[in-house]
């Protein structure tokens, strides 16, 4: 009962209704482009071929697209060139000066970068719309022989190029839209999307080819084995360090205002899915340079798609750098130490400004710790389980990890937006966390 008068309350927002059916009219009209196939190529035998790599990289990044890799759709490429460019504009404000400077300018600045990242999206788009296409015209289906394009050459490569970059295009277009008209992340629940439609697919393949070779004990141990890891996760995005603050006392006239005391919430895991996706996003480069024929390319690949120790440890890797540089580019103490003294705030036993920066800069690193292990761990041990339980996780910890995290975000500013207008949130009444004003009897 208390969900339904949650939703009660969810329809009586007409601005968040709007919002809602915006969001799912976008992410409907990416699912139908992931249909549409590329000119001049055999959707069929591509699909042959990527069924025969179950388990390596090029199944892993078909999952991420939703199936548009397998089906070759003017989707092909995904959202990545887009999360790629972000990368390298994020590194480029660490190391280039008017890049950085941009950054501080506020919504202005912001906005040069967002288009400085577009410029960035296209042209990594058709670097490796290219090289996509040159291996396209190397491939052919194992079982048919025939090859997956009907007509190579310069024409093939230029119509892919055109095709594939434009659909990164649209689908930056989408999320931004997303973002803006929307609910939540738009590149965020672009991938979730990707996510959530594939897992019946897989389990579909899986039960096709165990078909009359089920083990009960071994698929009841992976279900066990998910929900934990999504409860791990639920528990870790909700986290928080909460730092004391008190507000100083002041007299305006008769009244004194200030003297509460309140709290600076500091998330575990500041970064959110962003990690995962951008250590996958890089491992799809090695692939790319192997089709652009660079040297020392295929051995590199070779190693990623084995998927043993050495993908995994380089993965993690990967995933704890992102954590501590996205969480040291998106949130920075002297900012957060100038606010606290601009609104005569101040944390127990510390000084204003340098030394409260220094505080929350010591803070965040020490959590970011936890926080890192946390993200490597669910990315990396449920692949590494599924291996020893011998259960094709395809749709395993980063997946995970994406979609409960999306998912939780998505509710937070859903029940913030029902909070703002004095709603009571998504669970309904005497449930929410924040509780708003009653709403008059009719």
């Amino acid at each position: 009962m208390a969900s339904l008068a949650g939703i009660t309350n969810f329809h009586k927002i007409p601005e968040l209704r709007r919002r809602v059916i915006f969001t799912l009219v976008m992410l409907a009209v990416y699912r139908v482009g992931v249909f549409v196939t590329t000119p001049g190529v055999d959707r069929n035998a591509m699909r042959q071929y990527v069924a025969k790599q179950s388990g390596g990289l090029l199944s892993f990044f078909n999952m991420f697209s939703g199936g548009a890799l397998e089906n070759l759709s003017i989707f092909a490429l995904g959202i990545m060139p887009y999360i790629s460019a972000s990368i390298i504009m994020q590194l480029m404000g660490m190391v280039y000066k008017p890049i950085d400077e941009l950054r501080k300018e506020g919504e202005q600045g912001r906005r040069r970068i967002d288009q400085y990242t577009r410029y960035g999206t296209v042209a990594l788009s058709l670097f490796q719309a290219f090289s996509i296409a040159k291996m396209l015209e190397g491939l052919s289906s194992s079982e048919t022989g025939a090859g997956i394009v009907n007509h190579p050459g310069i024409g093939f490569q230029l119509m892919t190029v055109i095709t594939l970059t434009t659909g990164t295009a649209f689908l930056m277009w989408i999320g931004e839209q997303i973002t803006e008209r929307g609910v939540s992340n738009g590149v965020s629940l672009l991938i979730f999307a990707s996510i959530v439609t594939r897992i019946p697919a897989e389990l579909g393949n899986y039960f096709a080819q165990n078909a009359g070779d089920l083990q009960p004990l071994t698929m009841a141990a992976v279900v066990a084995f998910i929900v934990f890891v999504i409860a791990i996760i639920a528990f870790f995005e909700n986290g928080r360090r909460q730092i004391p603050i008190v507000y100083s006392r002041r007299q305006v006239g008769r009244r004194v205002y200030g003297g509460q005391t309140a709290h600076l919430p500091l998330k575990v895991n500041t970064s959110g899915t962003i990690p995962p996706i951008f250590a996958s996003s890089l491992l799809m480069f090695p692939q790319t340079l192997a089709n652009m024929n660079v040297p020392g390319a295929d051995h590199l690949q070779a190693i990623i798609n084995r998927g043993d120790w050495v993908f995994n440890t380089g993965y993690a890797l990967l995933i704890i750098f992102f954590c501590f540089f996205y969480t040291n580019v998106t949130f920075q103490p002297v900012d957060v130490a100038e606010n606290l003294k601009k609104q005569q705030a101040n944390i127990p036993g510390i000084r204003p400004g340098k030394q409260t920066a220094d505080y929350i800069h010591r803070v965040i690193q020490r959590i970011t710790v936890g926080g890192a292990l946390y993200v490597a761990a669910v990315c990396v041990v449920p692949s590494i389980v599924g291996n020893l339980l011998r259960v094709p996780f395809g749709f395993g910890g980063t997946s995970l990890m994406i979609v409960v995290g999306v998912a939780l975000d998505t509710v937070n500013q859903l029940e913030a937006h029902l909070i703002t207008r004095s709603y009571e949130g998504l669970t309904g009444p005497g449930a929410t966390r924040i509780r708003g004003r009653r709403l008059p009897e009719a």
